[in-house]
Parts: structure tokens; C-alpha cells; sequence
């Protein structure tokens, strides 16, 4: 005499209730639908007119070019320097124009270290007029 009969063992699989998941996908699926818009967007603001003053317009003396290669060699306005060097002539221009700002241009598959050390030396001069540079051509 058989106890338990197959039938009752299938029986009781096909009963397996899908609903509290199907509820739970779409309550995400809604969350999803509801929050991605505000991600992407920013906020619509009307900003307030600005009481600042301009910039000081920018003349050519101004503009300092730092290059760093992906050998890791750095050249200051088309001169090859040391790091040392570079950081001497910034702080010695930055002193007589404050108005200074740096181009920084770098390889790009070069260090980011070699950047970074740049950056740290502007820092600590105290230049915070600062570019990094890219290609503006498309490829």
C-alpha cells in the first residue's frame, strides 16, 4: 500500500503563488519609471542676477602653458623644465601678475601622477586659475 500518491506530491507544486513577486517586480519597476527622470534632469532654477564684478579680461601675458608628456617630461610655455623649475617661474610670475592662469595640457595616456604634481605645486603657490586642457576635435 503506497502512503503518499504522486499525484498529490504534483498537485501541491503547481500551487506555488507568483503573486507577492509579481507585485514586488512591479512596485519597482514603477520606482524606476518615477525616479529615472529626476536623475537625469537638474532642477529648473531661476538663478539671481550676480552682484560680483567680471573677470578681469585675459591678455595673452596672462596665460601660462604647462605641458606634461607621457615620458613624464614638462615643459613651461614651449621650455623644457624640471618640476622645481616650473613650480620657481609660477610663483616668481604668480607674485607680479595675479591675475595669472595656467593651461595645463598632458598626454592622456600618460601618468596622472605627473598631473597631479602639478596641480599640488599650483596649489601650494597659490594659483587657483587653473585649466586642464583636452582636444576639442572630434574623433
Amino acid at each position: 500500500m503506497r502512503r503518499f500518491s504522486q499525484r498529490n506530491s504534483l498537485v501541491t507544486l503547481s500551487d506555488i503563488n507568483i503573486t507577492p513577486l509579481l507585485d514586488l517586480a512591479f512596485v519597482l519597476l514603477i520606482i524606476f519609471v518615477i525616479t529615472t527622470p529626476l536623475l537625469e534632469k537638474g532642477l529648473d532654477l531661476q538663478l539671481p542676477a550676480g552682484v560680483g564684478r567680471q573677470d578681469k579680461t585675459l591678455q595673452k601675458k596672462d596665460i601660462h602653458v604647462v605641458e606634461v608628456s607621457l615620458a613624464g617630461y614638462y615643459v613651461l610655455d614651449h621650455k623644457a623644465m624640471k618640476l622645481d623649475q616650473i613650480s620657481r617661474v609660477l610663483e616668481d610670475e604668480f607674485r607680479a601678475n595675479p591675475n595669472m592662469l595656467v593651461f595645463i595640457r598632458a598626454d592622456e595616456n600618460g601618468k596622472y601622477k605627473l598631473v597631479a604634481d602639478i596641480l599640488d605645486r599650483c596649489e601650494r603657490i597659490g594659483i587657483t586659475r587653473l585649466s586642464l586642457r583636452g582636444d576639442a576635435r572630434e574623433k
